[in-house]
């Protein structure tokens, strides 16, 4: 079982992938999943129950339909008996099939939840996996500001009033999005991809030094805003120390360690007369150039190889 440590209520889910609820449990307001996984019961129909979870969420559709037309009476009465005494969190029907008359008094038995859905079965088993993993990710919150910037999705760190949120502005006002400032919350959505976005309680607000607290949806409009997005790579912000050695050709990789996922990082120090804004539009764009396959600095480091080779230096 891929289970976690997180939980999302089964009346959330429901609702998100629209649901018709045919029975609900006493507790259905308060039931909840606390895994991604599903299961086709059509094992469990035939009597094995090794390795059955009944904390997943139970999908039927065709297949166990057509298989239950085949029992006698008494053996289909036996046989979702049997199944409806486990404490399942769930029954789903999907692709058109409906509960028997006779499996609705067993849910009405033994408090069982029951769904109807009218999706085909191997879409809706997708659909609710991937609702399911994004309630339930692994997360932690970050101190730091998101944004999009030429579709890719640009976390910037750095200490308290080194100007993130300043860039941030500069940003939306350039056309691009804010997701979060302050704090990130940040889900690992599958084994290589972060979802960015901000708690609920200051979504859309930013903070900013001598101004105070700002709404940018209702300043910029509400194409200035996102409510999550993709973190892609990471921009650190860092005072400019005189004298300390940066690299100006970008040949040094650099990444930063999010959940177990590397992400791209670029150090950008800091000071005035420096664009922020101009430089993490060029960095976002710079990124998204190497996850197409060219890299300008290897590129440059290559014919200069290539040039001391043919002896032109």
């Amino acid at each position: 079982m891929a289970a976690s440590k997180y939980t999302v209520k089964l009346k959330q889910v429901a609702e998100e992938l629209g649901l018709t609820v045919l029975h609900a449990s006493t507790n259905y307001e308060t039931a909840v999943l606390c895994t991604y996984d599903v299961n086709r019961p059509a094992m469990q129909l035939t009597g094995f129950y090794d390795y059955f979870d009944p904390k997943r969420l139970q999908i039927t559709g065709l297949l166990e339909a057509e298989y239950i037309k085949t029992l006698s009476p008494e053996q289909r009465h036996e046989t979702l008996e049997r199944f409806m005494q486990h404490d399942i969190v769930g029954l789903v029907f999907c692709h058109g099939t409906h509960p028997t008359q006779e499996l609705m008094e067993l849910a009405e038995k033994y408090d069982r939840n029951i769904f109807l859905t009218a999706e085909d079965t191997s879409e809706f088993q997708g659909n609710v996996i991937i609702s399911l993993r994004s309630h339930l990710a692994p997360r932690i919150t970050m101190h730091g500001v998101l944004v999009e910037v030429h579709g890719e999705g640009v976390l910037i760190t750095g200490d308290s009033g080194i100007g993130k949120s300043e860039a941030a502005l500069e940003l939306v006002k350039r056309g691009h999005r804010l997701i979060a400032d302050d704090a990130v919350e940040i889900r690992k959505i599958n084994k290589d991809r972060l979802l960015g976005s901000a708690p609920e309680m200051i979504r859309y607000y930013m903070e900013l030094r001598g101004i105070g607290i700002i709404n940018v949806r209702h300043i910029y409009g509400a194409g200035a805003v996102k409510p999550e997005g993709l973190i892609d790579m990471v921009v650190s912000l860092e005072p400019w120390v005189a004298g300390k050695m940066y690299d100006r050709l970008g040949v040094i990789e650099e990444y930063e360690n999010i959940l177990g996922i590397k992400l791209p990082k670029v150090t950008v120090p800091v000071r005035p007369g420096r664009n922020l804004a101009v430089i993490m539009e060029l960095a976002a764009m710079n990124n998204r150039q190497k996850n197409m396959g060219y890299n300008a600095a290897a590129m440059l480091e290559a014919e200069h190889d290539a040039a001391i080779d043919a002896g032109l230096f």
